[in-house]
């Protein structure tokens, strides 16, 4: 079997959180639900938390800070702000990127697009029209609302 016919969904994505309770409570105004709790001390691995998000079908892996599990970068150094890797953002599909904005900054997230850009997606071929918006979550990462589009 190749392994492109072997996977057959996206499963989650796993964020290492500065302030563990703070970042499950973010999550939870998106909507999401703790529904497994573990540590795994072999790894550093206090705490540990599987979130779903039903309305979406969506798992949300969050780990604390300490955590010795396999990451992509490096450790921030002590007084740096930000570390960039290989995660660019987290994306949700939303009705209205303007009011998913104005909630996340209600419930913690810092403002990063100032609005909702427009944007037209071009390939020469055929043009895509987004409009979405940007916001920092408490822990750090970009989160991404983009109202319905078909790319197809």
């Amino acid at each position: 079997m190749e392994l492109k016919d072997n996977i057959v969904g996206f499963h989650h994505l796993s964020i290492k959180a500065q302030d563990f309770d703070k970042t499950i409570g973010f999550y939870g105004n998106l909507g999401f639900i703790v529904v497994h709790e573990w540590s795994l001390p072999e790894f550093n691995l206090e705490r540990c938390a599987m979130l779903f998000n039903a309305s979406i079908g969506y798992y949300l892996e969050i780990c604390d800070k300490n955590a010795a599990i396999p990451t992509q970068g490096r450790r921030r150094k002590e007084g740096e702000e930000y570390v960039e890797n290989a995660l660019l953002h987290l994306c949700f599909t939303v009705e209205d990127a303007e009011d998913a904005r104005i909630q996340a900054i209600a419930h913690g997230a810092e403002d990063l697009s100032a609005g909702v850009f427009e944007l037209r997606l071009s390939q020469g071929k055929k043009d895509i029209f987004v409009r979405n918006s940007l916001v920092y979550s408490p822990n750090g990462e970009v989160i991404e609302f983009l109202e319905r589009v078909d790319f197809s």
